[in-house]
């Protein structure tokens, strides 16, 4: 009887679990709440806001809307912002961040990313967001078509980054007095399959209005379903008035066109080389490269492009697509006929296009995930490493530390507006340095092959080295090598001379990561510069680069 009794208590068990299992059942409590996900760039529990509706049902699919949050806010205060709530009389953000009040209920599931912080939403803020994305998925019935993003001020210029290099996740998307990274009006025309709808305080002493005019005019240009809401003697705080009442909710309505008949895509990474049925396999680092491809009648695709060396058409699903038959295509003003499939290929050779991927013989080519520039290694997990291998005096020893953990100090105190961006990387001796490090991370090393184990274990395949007895100068660059970045600072750190002035998103030490190529070399100070350059697509330095290393008799060139 016992033996029968456990059984029967296994089996319904096992019941329960699976019926639980299936049945997607939500525990959590409904109305706003945080929640947090495992971050993999540096081991720590990320927060988020969430608001769960009442009455969730896990059977039903939900739409999600991602709100982010603007300089010297957090998540918390995001998903106040975003129904409308604002601080009361007096009150600071500090005092509101520690309750969440009432508010009428939406059928929207909402989140709400903390990225760190304030810290932009570029590297590894960005990929909070997309890990927020998922951990929501995980956990809820969401409708993939029906996903939003909006954000004001820095969160507004994040809706624009991450809204048009990744197009194909959004329905739409709502920037408030968006303050977006340089170089992000270039990609307006990404938003050609999705409604864009912009708020902005005509009397904003932040960010000009005339930003979100100018975006306005690019976007109506090119025929982007663009809408606009300009707030008469409004200053930074049109958010005020954006989230007044639940209105976003309202025009949050529209549904996620999965296959177009038209896309327009622009990109300078491979890190961002999708749009709904067009990938992009090979362009020139730090160039745009653009494509316009339609399907104008079924299975007939007219493209154009520039500075694009190779792409993929995905055209599974799309109504316009039979692939039992031959694909007529028209690039860039040739007529190619592919047989039929579903994914077809296309490369450029001289100023011809070519069906089919390009063949190298050589392995070490700029791809997704290994192209550069230098802060695409510090854009995901990451270690920084100094060197103890010529066995440094007890002052030496502490100079390198110091200046390892300078550079990984992203959580340096910037007062009490800005805080602190909670952010936290090792810093490891060469010693140190594990087998687990060497396959999970990026590795960013300080010193030479001298005096750095790790620098010197890849010597041989690293392109250039600092000459040991230089102190004067600074080398800074990335290479990929074993499936990871290495980053190589030798000499004076990239920081030397920056002058910490203007809105610290970041500290002294990290902010100019984003604006550096694949190498530079300096002399004194980071702004004088000596060479910098992009590596070419095969990972070789060009004669533009070779040609002042040379002449700076301070570094040794890999033949």
């Amino acid at each position: 009887m016992r033996g029968k009794s456990w059984l029967t208590l296994v089996g319904f068990l096992i019941v329960y679990v699976t019926t639980m299992s299936f049945s997607g059942a939500q525990k959590l409590a409904e109305g706003p709440q945080v929640m947090t996900f495992f971050s993999a760039a540096d081991d720590t529990e990320q927060p988020y806001g969430l608001y769960i509706p009442k009455n969730y049902d896990p059977t039903k699919k939900y739409p999600l809307v991602m709100m982010l949050h603007g300089a010297g806010s957090n998540h918390r205060l995001a998903l106040k912002r975003v129904f409308g709530k604002t601080n009361l009389e007096d009150e600071t953000d500090v005092e509101a961040s520690r309750y969440f009040q009432e508010w009428e209920d939406v059928d929207f599931i909402v989140a709400s990313p903390y990225v760190r912080g304030t810290a932009g939403y570029q590297g590894i803020p960005e990929q909070d967001v997309y890990d927020v994305l998922a951990d929501v998925k995980k956990r809820f019935n969401i409708d993939e078509d029906r996903t939003y993003l909006t954000g004001l001020s820095m969160g507004g210029g994040g809706t624009l980054w991450i809204g048009l290099t990744r197009p194909d996740i959004w329905a739409a998307i709502a920037p408030v007095c968006p303050a977006p990274p340089a170089g992000t009006i270039d990609l307006a025309a990404n938003a050609i399959n999705f409604p864009v709808h912009f708020f902005h305080g005509d009397k904003d002493p932040v960010v000009p209005v005339q930003w979100t005019r100018d975006w306005m005019e690019k976007m109506q240009n090119i025929a982007v379903e663009v809408t606009y809401k300009e707030f008469v003697d409004v200053k930074h705080d049109s958010w005020v008035s954006a989230y007044d009442a639940g209105y976003i909710f309202g025009w949050f309505n529209q549904v996620r066109n999965k296959y177009p008949n038209e896309v327009k895509f622009s990109s300078r990474a491979l890190k961002y080389n999708k749009a709904y049925w067009v990938e992009f396999d090979g362009i020139t680092s730090g160039v745009l490269a653009e494509i316009d491809a339609s399907l104008k009648k079924p299975n007939s695709v007219e493209i154009k492009t520039k500075n694009l060396e190779a792409f993929t058409l995905n055209l599974k699903g799309h109504s316009k697509f039979n692939s039992a038959q031959p694909l007529n295509v028209i690039i860039d003003g040739a007529k190619l006929t592919a047989k039929a499939d579903s994914t077809i290929s296309f490369t450029k050779f001289g100023n011809s296009w070519k069906i089919g991927k390009a063949v190298t013989a050589d392995a070490l080519i700029k791809k997704k995930g290994a192209e550069g520039p230098i802060f695409d290694a510090f854009s995901s997990r990451h270690v920084y490493v100094y060197g103890t291998a010529d066995n440094p005096s007890p002052e030496e020893l502490k100079k390198r530390i110091d200046i390892a953990n300078e550079a990984a100090n992203w959580s340096a105190y910037r007062g009490p507006f800005l805080g602190r961006m909670m952010f936290f990387p090792r810093v490891l001796a060469d010693k140190e340095v594990r087998k687990s490090d060497f396959e999970s991370s990026n590795l960013i090393l300080f010193g030479n092959k001298e005096n750095n184990e790790v620098i010197n274990k890849y010597a041989d395949k690293l392109p250039v080295h600092l000459n040991p007895a230089n102190t004067d100068h600074g080398l800074l660059y990335v290479f990929p090598v074993e499936n990871h970045y290495v980053t190589v600072s030798s000499g004076l750190p990239w920081w030397t001379g920056v002058v910490d002035q203007g809105l610290p998103f970041v500290p002294v030490a990290q902010r100019s990561l984003p604006e550096f190529k694949d190498l530079l070399l300096f002399k004194g100070t980071a702004k004088n510069i000596i060479a910098d350059g992009y590596f070419s697509q095969d990972w070789k330095l060009p004669a533009t680069i070779i040609t002042p290393l040379n002449a700076s008799g301070v570094v040794t060139i890999k033949k």
